[in-house]
């Protein structure tokens, strides 16, 4: 949330890039990108694009970070350096360190972490477009790459964010209304449970525009789940866009 822009973020009911209010962005998913890697995945939302891989389990180094009854989850969440319009300072920040640890936590609930005890599952992911959303996407690329690995989990993690700009509630914000809305809800959710396994927020929504936001994720739900579940029967999937409903 940069502050409130000079321009408005609805003209005629929608959106700057077309979209109506409850319609995400264009995404494709395709596993198996990373030949070395146990699993890996390639997950775009509009113009944000990342790759996420997965290593192991393996022993852990250093090995006082080990767990000697479960796995421990550990994510390295970075941005490459041409991924924005200005060019990002290589190596870890305060972002990429936070992004990092409650990636961490979101997909840990997922794992069956207890099968495979003082171990390390160590998730990379690179950020290689940023337009909004750029957790969210992790989320999702990192999901699909976990089960890629063959890691057992209880569900698959979905992952997307809504918010307000302009006053308006909306799914999916890309880059200005990221930039100048007056809120960002990203959420993260197991399908099968309903469980939430991430909820953050940045900025300021009412209780009905709250319900509205959570509403708009819920359905945007099972789009995500069944973009996964196709990617990794088939090695790649789509969804053109549009309507969650």
């Amino acid at each position: 949330m940069a502050g409130k822009s000079s321009e408005p973020m609805m003209v005629k009911g929608k959106r700057l890039d077309g979209r109506k209010t409850n319609e995400m962005r264009p995404m494709k998913l395709k596993v198996g990108v990373v030949p070395l890697a146990e699993g890996s995945a390639e997950f775009s939302m509009g113009k944000t694009k990342v790759i996420a891989a997965v290593y192991g389990p393996k022993e852990v180094h250093p090995r006082h970070m080990m767990i000697p009854d479960k796995a421990l989850i550990r994510v390295k969440y970075d941005m490459l350096p041409f991924s924005t319009t200005d060019r990002i300072r290589p190596g870890p920040n305060r972002r990429s360190k936070e992004i990092s640890k409650v990636m961490s936590s979101a997909l840990e609930a997922a794992v069956y972490t207890e099968k495979y005890p003082a171990t390390v599952i160590d998730i990379f992911v690179q950020i290689t477009n940023a337009n909004a959303g750029t957790r969210t996407a992790a989320i999702n690329a990192a999901s699909a790459a976990l089960a890629h690995a063959g890691i057992e989990m209880r569900d698959l993690v979905c992952s997307v964010a809504s918010g307000k700009a302009d006053g308006t509630v909306m799914l999916d914000l890309f880059q200005p209304e990221d930039n100048f809305g007056e809120a960002d809800l990203p959420v993260a959710i197991m399908p099968k449970s309903m469980g939430i396994t991430l909820i953050q927020m940045d900025g300021d929504l009412t209780k009905k525009e709250f319900a509205e936001s959570m509403k708009l994720v819920n359905e945007a739900m099972p789009v995500l789940y069944d973009l996964q579940k196709k990617a990794l029967i088939n090695g790649e999937a789509s969804f053109e866009g549009g309507k969650i409903k």
